[in-house]
């Protein structure tokens, strides 16, 4: 158990998450989504997690592996095209991890969801969290609609506004 998170997890409180991403940048973040999601045919999901629960704190969850719980859990993975995009940050662990479903990820590949992440991460080490994650959903939406543009009869199959937990 590393004690220095345990220490950074419990002192995240929910204060400091709507401090970083206050109701105008959540609007912001929404926005992006659904311009996006004009664009092509997949699907994006923006969630926001200050810090972990302490069990899957202790157990030493990683902001990959909650990540990917929540790809499961918030059905991404679950859309007709196979282009389900969840981008997650968890503000304690100052970490940014893109799951995306097999269709798109065959295209694009791990290094440009690196990519995205590390630039996201770079803005919000700068304090600019609201316009980090628009640049990072304006960076996906280039790759979703470069490998899958919009089709006829496209429908919006997941929520556009973020998931603040």
């Amino acid at each position: 158990m590393n004690i220095t998170r345990l220490l950074r997890h419990l002192a995240t409180t929910s204060i400091g998450t709507h401090r970083a991403f206050p109701a105008s940048a959540l609007r912001s973040i929404e926005q992006a989504i659904a311009a996006s999601e004009a664009s092509h045919a997949g699907e994006l999901r923006f969630v926001v997690e200050g810090a972990l629960d302490t069990l899957p704190l202790l157990r030493g969850q990683t902001a990959r592996q909650r990540a990917i719980e929540l790809f499961a859990q918030l059905h991404v993975w679950d859309t007709a095209c196979n282009t389900g995009v969840l981008i997650y940050v968890l503000l304690a662990d100052h970490r940014v991890e893109i799951v995306a479903d097999r269709g798109i990820h065959a295209k694009a590949g791990a290094e440009a969801w690196s990519a995205i992440c590390r630039g996201m991460e770079s803005q919000f080490s700068a304090g600019e969290f609201g316009s980090g994650a628009v640049h990072g959903i304006k960076a996906v939406t280039s790759l979703l609609t470069r490998h899958f543009p919009l089709q006829p009869g496209d429908r919006n199959e997941l929520p556009d506004a973020p998931l603040v937990l």
